[in-house]
């Protein structure tokens, strides 16, 4: 998680030949979001939160579904625990996966920086969630970093709900409970934001 903006990004059609996520180190991850609340410590009141309040579009599930059965897509999604951002973007992603047919790898970040380091944001942040999308024969097709950009732009004007609040004091506090009050509001259009972005980045990749 960071202040920067989100990123969806294209390299090339084949991954890097060096890559630490080789077809052995990808298998290793976690393979649904049961998984990951059982790997994981605090805040899963918010991760189930997120997961039960999602629910894709239909045709949003069919049309993932038909390019994974046309082109075997994958996802392996870094994140951590007390990351927000990762709270909200990693059980769409589970959800996406498991309603059509989607092989997901979840993985610790702070585990597993080497895999990190392959997809910073801007060449130098550690940002997540990171979802980084595959082939059937592990082809990298893309990766999406943080939150979508409808979030970014609505964000903006929450941050103005805690400027020049004195951390720990009453003030700070409530505006506190303001500001996430207003992002569960918001949750839900950034989480289908961030559908259209993964479906988006894989049409780029395979059309």
């Amino acid at each position: 998680m960071t202040n920067a903006t989100s990123t969806v990004t294209r390299k090339d059609a084949a991954a890097r030949p060096d890559s630490v996520v080789t077809p052995e180190r990808f298998s290793q991850g976690m393979t649904s979001f049961g998984q990951w609340m059982d790997a994981i410590e605090k805040n899963k009141e918010n991760f189930q939160r997120h997961y039960d309040e999602f629910q894709p579009a239909a045709e949003d599930v069919a049309e993932l579904k038909g390019l994974v059965e046309a082109n075997g897509v994958k996802a392996l999604v870094l994140g951590e625990d007390w990351c927000p951002d990762v709270w909200r973007g990693l059980p769409v992603v589970a959800k996406l996966a498991e309603q059509s047919g989607m092989e997901l790898r979840a993985f610790l970040r702070d585990q597993n920086k080497d895999i990190m380091a392959e997809f910073l944001k801007d060449g130098e942040f550690e940002s997540i969630p990171t979802i980084v999308l595959y082939d059937r024969d592990h082809r990298y097709l893309g990766h999406w970093i943080e939150r979508a950009d409808q979030a970014n732009a609505e964000m903006g004007p929450l941050r103005e709900i805690m400027a020049g609040k004195e951390r720990d004091t009453p003030e700070w506090t409530e505006a506190r409970a303001q500001y996430t009050a207003k992002t569960w509001e918001l949750a839900e259009g950034w989480r289908q934001a961030e559908v259209k972005e993964l479906l988006a980045l894989l049409h780029e990749a395979l059309d």
